[in-house]
């Protein structure tokens, strides 16, 4: 089972690199990866277990997070309903967004960055992403509110840009006035 010691740390100048197309068919060990991924996902989510299992909570889990730079990520999102929405996205491409900004009003989080971190980083509230599903066929994604920013911060991993990198240093909360808080 994959667990939070396989997930590089923010200082792992890996994760500061841009990662390469995945090709298809994929390779059996990306099958594999990403069922751990997801196996991690959904237990982190689940207050018990992740206190059992020393899981620090998730929704989200690009390739390179775990020293695979190809182009692909997760994500696993546990509804009110207890039900999970989930993509697996490989090669994505970012086809339109909204003109309406917003951020995480507690602020994001990465299972990369074991700290608190202070400021807001502005995303689209509305995008529409093309990728390949695992078995290779195209699909396009109209995502929006907390998922557009879990696929934006995704694809920044992708790029090799975290979400630390997206904060104004010398004024964290800037322009918060012209986004909406989510």
């Amino acid at each position: 089972m994959l667990k939070l010691c396989d997930i590089l740390d923010e200082k792992e100048k890996v994760l500061h690199e841009v990662s390469t197309e995945a090709t298809f068919p994929l390779d059996k060990k990306y099958f594999e990866l990403i069922d751990e991924a997801y196996n991690y996902l959904r237990l982190s989510q689940d207050d018990e277990k992740a206190k059992e299992l020393d899981l620090r909570p998730g929704m989200g889990l690009a390739f390179c997070q775990l020293g695979v730079l190809k182009r692909i990520f997760i994500i696993s999102y546990k509804n009110e309903d207890g039900e999970f929405t989930e993509y697996t996205v490989i090669n994505p491409r970012l086809i339109s967004h909204s003109n309406e900004l917003v951020y995480v009003e507690e602020g994001e989080g990465c299972l990369s960055v074991n700290r608190d971190v202070k400021g807001i980083v502005p995303r689209y509230a509305r995008i529409t992403v093309g990728y390949y599903d695992i078995n290779g066929n195209y699909v396009e994604s109209r995502v929006r509110e907390e998922m557009s920013v879990a696929f934006q911060h995704e694809m920044d991993h992708l790029d090799g840009i975290m979400f630390t990198d997206k904060i104004d240093k010398k004024n964290p909360y800037k322009n918060m006035d012209k986004m909406r808080a989510i």
